[in-house]
């Protein structure tokens, strides 16, 4: 890969993150490589103000920080075709990032430049917020993309959490989910929250979906994969007559009525995620992250 312009993002009210920016910028410099360093508490529109004022695109982009700030940097340079190579620094699993001695030890240039590495295509979620009363039009609320999932939820002036939903895929009705809330996670977004609620571990190169109810009231309410090809709609129960939250991400989108709907799609365009060919497996970084047994040999290596 020929770089000429970098992005760097880092984390925000991280002083690692910060050091660690200008260290990368520093390193880039004696390559006789341009780069821009921007903080990751930033507004979508400040993204595409940045650049409009360029002539051409950067190369590529570096991110800084844990899985929060890689998911805000993909989700904001969604429009734009530009990979994405991420180390985490002051974040904590870290699954989505290589380690950070690729990064210290300035080895990455050359990695780069000897192209040494992989590009992991991510499927993203799209999902369209249509009203009931404007269904024959097609006139669209809202729309939001997602790196790792979307899950609904109850509001939270609710006084109970639980509420009721209803799932269609690919235009039939399948269930009614009655609990705290259901997820819709890519496969990518698999090891995120629909892990934490139960559900399955779905390695990211497999194009699917995981639909995940958290704490449902019935056992008969199960994780499935589906195919991330399929249409999957999400109402609330207008019986129950409770609005419901929708997030992305681990971000507040907005509250869905009874006479709303969503449709979640796989999004066309992926996430460029680049992986060095030395990094970890994706199963050794199970293992370390998750803390499994795994091969002995790795139990006293406690490095990111």
């Amino acid at each position: 890969m020929k770089l000429s312009l970098v992005l760097i993002i880092y984390r925000s009210n991280s002083s690692i993150a910060k050091e660690s920016s200008i260290f990368c910028e520093n390193a880039l410099k004696d390559k006789n490589i341009k780069s821009n360093s921007i903080e990751s508490d930033f507004e979508k529109e400040q993204i595409e103000n940045y650049f409009c004022n360029l002539i051409s695109l950067p190369d590529l982009v570096i991110v800084l920080g844990g899985d929060g700030t890689v998911l805000k940097s993909a989700n904001a340079l969604v429009k734009y075709d530009i990979p994405l190579l991420c180390f985490n620094i002051g974040g904590n699993l870290g699954f989505l990032t290589q380690e950070k001695e690729f990064l210290y030890d300035k080895s990455f240039i050359e990695i780069l430049e000897k192209e040494e590495y992989t590009i992991d295509f991510r499927n993203r979620l799209h999902c369209e917020v249509f009203s009931i009363k404007n269904y024959k039009k097609g006139k669209i609320i809202q729309s939001f993309d997602a790196l790792n999932d979307f899950y609904f939820k109850s509001v939270e002036e609710d006084i109970s959490p639980t509420n009721q939903i209803q799932i269609e895929i690919d235009n039939e009705k399948v269930n009614e989910y009655k609990g705290d809330g259901l997820i819709v996670s890519s496969s990518t977004g698999s090891t995120a929250y629909s892990m934490a609620a139960g559900g399955p571990i779905v390695h990211p190169s497999i194009n699917a979906f995981v639909i995940n109810p958290i704490c449902p009231m019935s056992l008969a309410s199960r994780p499935i994969i589906i195919p991330d090809t399929s249409k999957v709609i999400i109402r609330a129960v207008q019986k129950n007559k409770r609005k419901i939250k929708l997030w992305k991400d681990g971000i507040k989108c907005m509250t869905i009525k009874e006479s709303d709907y969503c449709e979640i799609n796989k999004l066309t365009k992926p996430c460029k995620m680049i992986t060095f060919d030395k990094s970890i497996s994706y199963y050794i970084k199970l293992i370390k992250k998750l803390e499994w047994k795994g091969d002995l040999s790795l139990k006293n290596n406690k490095s990111n």
